[in-house]
């Protein structure tokens, strides 16, 4: 049993999200709990000063330490959260404070592993300690990342993403499932799944699982392509090429290809295997068909190619998402 006490300092500062700073030292609470003769976490919430500070809730928080504290501290894990601004149209944009960053970046090379929470992943970019590495962040402020550090590889999709020592996690209730996943990696998954049934959570989603629904997905598209979007929908279980599409959409297939890539961020193949695996997963949650007629109502025709594309977008297998996330009974013998 692993005896190590590891210390979390999680960042705070004014307009910060409250439970991106409440969510994880709720987790690291009960893995210590949940560990028979194991030390487990020491979290410290750590400011500019020890005033308190004022959450984007209105709730005030108190720090336990400054950053000048922890210079002679060994950090195991440092944790940083997020903060966002919405404009007059509801558009939301996350804030990244200059001040915040350059403590980050001066923190982070004496951390084991360095985390953020939601958009805290735009933190860590300003830091440079996203660049070359896949990351994650809250849907809606995915574009601003990736337009905002060209050099970062963001994936809106999955629930978090391990690159090396840097973690991301996606947005609000998603840094339970990032905090479940850093203890997993220090105490193993049964202690883990102990503390995920503590919460009330559905046992513990794969870091690959999607942020949303890919079909209510909110784009700004035109007529043309929410009209191909609902095609889509209406014909997933037959073949559809892009020859199709485009002779659907009166438009040649490199121009086809050029509407998705500007108004939709990615390839028509691409958009279709995202549509095909989130009409899976439906089935596979609310039903007891076989992988077989599964693949086949979603337009992947075989078992394989169902597998593949799951390993590919969920970095999981139909057969254990149907296990983990099943919301029938199981069929009886």
């Amino acid at each position: 049993m692993d005896t190590e006490q590891r210390l979390i300092a999680i960042v705070l500062f004014d307009g910060v999200d409250l439970l991106d700073v409440t969510g994880p030292p709720e987790v690291f609470s009960l893995a210590r709990r949940e560990t028979e003769e194991a030390a487990g976490y020491d979290v410290v919430l750590v400011a500019e000063t020890t005033d308190p500070v004022v959450t984007a809730a209105g709730v005030r928080v108190l720090p336990d330490a400054t950053f000048d504290d922890m210079a002679a501290r060994r950090v195991d894990t440092l944790l940083v959260p997020g903060a966002v601004e919405v404009d007059a149209e509801r558009r939301v944009r996350a804030v990244v404070d200059p001040a915040v960053v350059e403590r980050v970046r001066r923190l982070a090379p004496r951390a084991r592993r360095v985390a953020s929470v939601c958009v805290g992943a735009h933190v860590l970019a300003a830091c440079g300690l996203l660049d070359g590495k896949r990351a994650t962040t809250h849907w809606s402020t995915a574009r601003q990342l990736a337009a905002e550090h060209t050099a970062v590889e963001v994936d809106a999709d999955p629930i978090f993403v391990r690159s090396g020592n840097v973690w991301t996690g996606a947005g609000i209730s998603a840094c339970l499932d990032l905090s479940l996943a850093l203890v997993a990696d220090d105490l193993g998954e049964a202690v883990a799944l102990r503390v995920a049934r503590q919460l009330v959570m559905y046992l513990k989603r794969p870091g690959g699982q999607s942020q949303f629904s890919v079909p209510l997905e909110q784009v700004d598209a035109t007529r043309r392509v929410e009209d191909l979007r609902h095609y889509i929908l209406r014909h997933l279980a037959e073949p559809l090429t892009v020859r199709r599409l485009a002779e659907q959409a009166h438009v040649s297939e490199r121009q086809l290809t050029r509407i998705f890539k500007n108004e939709l961020g990615t390839t028509p193949h691409a958009y279709i295997e995202s549509v095909r695996v989130e009409r899976a997963r439906h089935r596979l949650e609310t039903t007891d068909a076989t992988l077989e007629r599964t693949a086949a109502a979603c337009g992947f025709g075989t078992v394989d190619t169902l597998v593949r594309a799951f390993r590919r977008r969920l970095d999981t297998t139909p057969s254990e998402y149907r296990h983990r996330f099943r919301t029938v009974p199981a069929p009886v013998a």
